[in-house]
């Protein structure tokens, strides 16, 4: 009996050292980078350009100003959104790559009335300003999970809706 007690603790010690291993190597979606990329396609998505428009740099506000109807980022992201998904219920963080000291993030949205059974997938290029405040100066994607034009979404040429 003893024995046994003692391989149950021993195997209890190891899983829980193989999970806080895999936390410690994990991004976290409180990462302020990722979170910025969440807060943003959530704000976008609904329709709130009040919180959307400050998550962007300098650069990307003055492109939604020249070329998202009536300077609203959201007005850009709707529009890339088929109507028959409906309205946005939900983003979250789906994964991040670093480059250098920015992030490359995905985020994964479900809509009212489903975009397939793996959501849609954006990207967003996320960077610090000399402050250490985080902003969106790139995206693309918004679309189907499944379509191949959603991997590798940073550097695939393929991927629609590609700003700047």
């Amino acid at each position: 009996m003893k024995r046994w007690l003692i391989f149950g603790l021993v195997i209890i010690a190891i899983i829980i050292a193989l999970v806080l291993i895999s936390l410690s190597l994990t991004p976290q979606a409180t990462n302020p980078a990722f979170d910025i990329a969440v807060k943003f396609a959530n704000a976008a998505g609904k329709g709130d350009d009040a919180a959307a428009l400050p998550l962007l740099s300098p650069e990307l506000r003055a492109w939604v100003q020249e070329n998202c109807q009536g300077g609203r980022p959201s007005a850009c992201v709707q529009n890339y959104i088929p109507p028959e998904w409906g309205k946005l219920v939900s983003a979250v963080f789906r994964r991040a790559s670093p480059a250098g000291s920015n992030w490359n993030v995905d985020v994964i949205t479900t809509y009212q009335w489903s975009a397939g059974a793996s959501g849609a997938c954006s990207y967003f290029r996320v960077e610090p300003d000399r402050n250490g405040t985080w902003f969106i100066t790139g995206w693309a994607g918004f679309i189907w999970c499944g379509d191949g034009r959603s991997r590798d979404m940073e550097s695939n040429p393929n991927t629609p809706n590609r700003v700047p």
